[in-house]
């Protein structure tokens, strides 16, 4: 075995919150190590977030070059190059590794590309990418995992060699007929901008609607927003065999309410959620304990069962995005230093980059009723902001919930510039504004935001 190597803290994997950590300490004096199996700087930069939004800008731009007419612009015929869709994209990709390295050099903290098992506590076996074996031990360890595919044991369904958001973001060509199994987060993304490059695209739910975490109205509005580009929706369906292979030709056998039927397709693409990458490495014999579903089980200060472990991000049941892996890192950067910061109760924003953007911040009305609060509902239509006649992006609404103290305690936007909007009102959320702060702002014109004086201006009174 290879001669121990000591290290004031050890980090597994480079994803978002665990690469911030070791920037941080080593910038500290620390000495840190950081092991990565491939992605330099984790999903997000390589094979997620940054990526697939790099696309889906493509994506948009062949709509809007399609919709040209509309705006008083000629234009000639129209194709897609997806090789210089991709290459753009992987030169992305490349600028990001680079930057990433230089961050290591500059704070000192050593990247090591491999493979880990934790073999004692506080002991890590790294399998060397480019041969040979390190033991690294750690007065801290960090768990950094992250999370992957999942593949539905549907029969015939790996055999079939399914896409995942990985090779989808690969691809040089333009499916035929992409079949997307799986209606959250990553299958719409990739839905609407496949049919936006060219392919015929299904969508296979098992749920009764698209997007069943938000509420049924945002559901439906998403439906019809992918419905009017062509989308076909197959919801409360099942998978039952597929047979043939992804990239050449697929006969998928499904069960819909009205009935068994097949479709053809040339590509399937796997969007059914994720499983975390924490089985078969040794955690649980050095103490770790998973959760029943395999995440790593940690506190509100991120601390696993073992002790002086910390696990950050998607492995530790953090929710699924990079800001959250972010804000990971702080409470862990700050509770070294003596603070007591927790993840209990935190705000969790997100967007789902369809076109419109889906934006939420807050509870849901499902949620409301769910945990028995009664909250004053204010909606918008976008074609009631005036800066959406003079972009002929009218489609979808702006929600709000309000609380009996008069502080908003939910927003939801599918619109355009939603996200950007919905920084707004978590600002004022954060800040405890009361929601006649918006109201009653002056914001400027014409722009997005100024929807919030007309949204928060239908909320209705006090009950009572």
């Amino acid at each position: 075995m290879s001669k121990a190597e000591r290290y004031d803290a050890v980090v597994i994997g480079s994803g978002e919150g665990g690469k911030y950590l070791a920037w941080h300490l080593g910038q500290a004096g620390q000495k840190t190590a950081v092991v990565e199996r491939r992605w330099i700087g984790g999903s997000c930069p390589n094979i997620n977030c940054l990526p697939s939004k790099n696309e889906i800008w493509s994506a948009g731009v062949a709509r809007m070059v399609a919709r040209a007419g509309e705006f008083g612009v000629t234009t000639g015929p129209i194709t897609v190059d997806m090789r210089q869709v991709l290459r753009r994209k992987r030169d992305m990709v490349g600028d990001l590794v680079a930057f990433h390295l230089e961050r290591y050099k500059a704070t000192g903290a050593e990247l090591i590309m491999g493979t880990a098992r934790v073999v004692e506590p506080h002991t890590v076996e790294v399998s060397l990418n480019d041969g040979g074996t390190r033991l690294l031990v750690a007065e801290k360890l960090y768990l950094n995992l992250g999370t992957r595919a999942s593949v539905p044991s549907v029969p015939g369904l790996a055999e079939a060699r399914p896409l995942t958001h990985i090779e989808a973001l690969e691809l040089d060509r333009i499916p035929g007929h992409l079949i997307v199994l799986g209606g959250g987060y990553v299958g719409l993304e990739f839905a609407q901008a496949y049919r936006r490059f060219g392919s015929r695209v299904t969508i296979i739910e098992r749920g009764s609607r698209l997007a069943k975490r938000e509420d049924e109205d945002v559901s439906n509005e998403v439906e019809r927003i992918l419905e009017a580009e062509g989308v076909e929706l197959l919801l409360s369906t099942e998978v039952e065999r597929v047979d043939g292979r992804s990239g050449d030709h697929l006969r998928v056998l499904i069960n819909t309410p009205g009935g068994h039927r097949t479709i053809e397709g040339t590509d399937i693409l796997v969007a059914a959620g994720c499983t975390p990458n924490t089985r078969g490495i040794g955690l649980e014999e050095a103490g770790i304990e998973l959760t029943d579903r395999g995440y790593i089980r940690v506190n509100d200060r991120l601390e696993a069962t073992a002790p002086k472990t910390w696990a950050i991000g998607e492995c530790a049941g953090s929710p699924q995005f990079t800001h959250m892996s972010l804000d990971d890192f702080r409470v862990i950067r700050d509770n070294l230093q003596g603070g007591n910061r927790s993840t209990k109760d935190r705000m969790t924003p997100y967007c789902m980059f369809i076109d419109p953007p889906l934006a939420r911040v807050g509870i849901s009305e499902k949620e409301a009723r769910a945990e028995g609060i009664e909250a004053r509902i204010a909606k918008l239509p976008m074609k009631a902001v005036l800066r959406t006649r003079t972009t002929s992006e009218s489609q979808g609404f702006m929600k709000a919930l309000v609380d009996d103290n008069d502080h908003i305690i939910g927003f939801t936007m599918i619109g355009s510039e939603a996200g950007e909007v919905m920084a707004v009102v978590q600002t004022a959320m954060l800040a405890g504004l009361p929601y006649m702060a918006l109201r009653d702002a002056i914001l400027t014109h014409p722009t997005m935001a100024e929807g919030l004086n007309g949204l928060f201006g239908n909320v209705p009174p006090k009950r009572g």
